[in-house]
């Protein structure tokens, strides 16, 4: 488990990761989510990285942030190019890495006060 020292402040900031488990601030989420520094989506639906599609970005496209952290849960995988195709044609830029790194990345750019929103699929349980 990991542990950062909470900013104060009405950001969301990932305070710990575990399997099965995030904490943003002082609430602790068991599904995949979508936070950014001022607002998430809890319960983001694909709980796996089977379950990318294209539309499963459809809440950070209307938000049009400068970067996206795409956490692929235990490990990191690239989804199909027409799973980001969308995404992409935002303009956004967007990084793909395992949710362990997602959550450390977010937090460093969120305290750069970057337009920066994390997808986040759960780290998986061993």
């Amino acid at each position: 488990m990991k542990l950062h020292l909470q900013r104060p402040g009405d950001q969301n900031q990932i305070t710990s990761y575990a399997p099965g488990e995030l904490r943003i601030n002082d609430n602790v989420y068991q599904r995949s989510l979508i936070v950014a520094p001022r607002w998430m989506q809890a319960d983001w639906a694909p709980q796996t990285f089977e379950e990318l599609q294209s539309d499963s970005f459809a809440e950070i496209i209307q938000h049009r942030p400068e970067i996206v952290l795409l956490g692929t849960g235990r490990r990191l995988r690239f989804p199909a190019p027409a799973v980001l195709g969308q995404l992409r044609a935002t303009g956004s830029g967007i990084e793909v890495m395992d949710t362990t790194s997602a959550c450390r990345t977010y937090n460093i750019l969120m305290g750069e006060d970057r337009d920066i929103v994390a997808a986040l699929l759960m780290i998986e349980l061993a």
